[in-house]
């Protein structure tokens, strides 16, 4: 199926995964709008995209600032009359053992991979339920599904993330679709923020195995790609060989 004139929002749209779903979306004929705080970024690939006839934007956005969110929803419905699919990808992966009491870390995951997500569904949902159609593409994680030294909260926000997708399937209504990607060690620029010193070292031989970026935004291009009859509601990529 051809993801042609959809309407995509892309949340941390300026580097690793998110970044690499832009691309690739735009690349299959969708009008994709990239998202993230950092605005250098946006501009220079939103910028290589129309340069090759793509149809592409960009917004600042802090997915913590709900009515930013929501702002940002409204100026995408004025600008192309409709938003179809949304990627909650904006995350952070701050990891340290409990222990080491990272508190600020803490509660800046919380609020990234927790309340951005449901800061994005809250932006969209009653205008995908108006306009009878949707999908909501939540990225989690592996660590939605087992839990390593380091990574407890980490993982805990994932697990929610996880959750709060399945419960939004088993609620949602009008022709929308709901879709929570996995993501196994990817390259990206998350471990490039780890504090702890133990963690740090712990992530460079964890990531020597990351697949791609690409890899995650061809499983997303899968999911959004399907009959709308057809409910892609799990997917966990990871690479082949495990350490």
């Amino acid at each position: 199926m051809s993801i042609k004139n959809k309407v995509v929002l892309v949340t941390g749209g300026s580097s690793g995964i998110g970044a690499a779903t832009v691309d690739l979306l735009a690349e299959n004929g969708a009008t994709v709008i990239a998202a993230a705080r950092r605005t250098d970024k946006l501009e220079t690939l939103v910028s290589t995209l129309r340069q090759k006839g793509y149809s592409a934007d960009y917004k600042q956005l802090d997915v913590t600032d709900f009515e930013q969110m929501q702002h940002t929803v409204h100026e995408i419905i004025e600008a192309h009359g409709k938003i179809d699919v949304i990627v909650n990808n904006a995350g952070v992966m701050p990891l340290s053992k409990l222990e080491a009491l990272k508190i600020a870390e803490w509660n800046r995951m919380i609020d990234v991979n927790i309340r951005g997500v449901l800061h994005g569904i809250g932006a969209v949902l009653p205008l995908m339920k108006e306009q009878n159609s949707g999908h909501i593409v939540n990225i989690a994680s592996i660590g939605a599904y087992e839990i390593t030294p380091t990574a407890a909260v980490y993982c805990a926000t994932k697990y929610a993330v996880r959750a709060i997708t399945e419960g939004l399937r088993l609620e949602a209504t009008n022709n929308i679709r709901t879709t929570v990607i996995a993501p196994g060690v990817t390259e990206s620029e998350l471990a490039d923020h780890i504090t702890d010193k133990q963690a740090s070292e712990a992530m460079i031989e964890y990531r020597r195995q990351a697949i791609p970026a690409s890899a995650i935004a061809h499983a997303i291009l899968y999911a959004i790609s399907q009959p709308a009859e057809v409910d892609v509601s799990e997917l966990i990529v990871r690479p082949t060989l495990s350490l």
